[in-house]
């Protein structure tokens, strides 16, 4: 039986999200906008993927109402990729599999990023809520470290460079 292309056939609300996320890269593409990741060039520098592939995935994200192009007001020509509100309801379900990727996936030294409740410094929970005051932070107060099991050697590109610090998600890298 040939494998299909699309979930059409499929009459289910994750098969619907997944028509929209579920494309190879495109998960990776939506964690980067998260970390502040705006610039098709730092996309395309911090994931290793192909021109093509990436301007098909922001293409079909920007389809979506995931993602708005904006032109830059400088560096004439150029185009920002701009999370929307949408994109932003995503962050649940980023951070679940962001946590259950690092508990299946574990180092011994640790967690390779941390997220922190920014108002009160505490690393959030496996549900995303803050075990200090029992709040479930937005991306908007959410910020990311690096942890003690990230592996400085693995990456020395621009956009993992500025990610090496602690920083707000959604603040745009520059």
């Amino acid at each position: 039986m040939a494998l299909g292309i699309d979930y059409a056939r499929q009459d289910c609300s994750l098969a619907r999200a997944l028509e929209l996320v579920g494309e190879r890269w495109t998960m990776l593409i939506v964690r980067d906008c998260f970390f502040g990741v705006r610039r098709f060039g730092d996309f395309q520098v911090h994931l290793d993927i192909s021109k093509a592939v990436l301007a098909q995935r922001l293409g079909a994200l920007v389809e979506a109402g995931l993602l708005e192009r904006r032109a830059r007001a400088v560096e004439g020509g150029r185009d920002d990729y701009v999370p929307t509100v949408a994109l932003e309801r995503l962050w649940p379900a980023v951070f679940a599999l962001s946590y259950w990727g690092e508990e299946q996936t574990a180092k011994p030294a640790g967690k390779r990023r941390r997220f922190l409740h920014a108002t009160c410094g505490t690393d959030l929970g496996p549900l995303g809520i803050c075990p200090e005051c029992g709040l479930a932070p937005g991306p908007h107060d959410i910020d990311t470290d690096i942890g003690p099991g990230y592996d400085p050697d693995t990456r020395s590109d621009e956009v993992s460079m500025h990610l090496r610090t602690r920083r707000r998600l959604l603040t745009p890298l520059r």
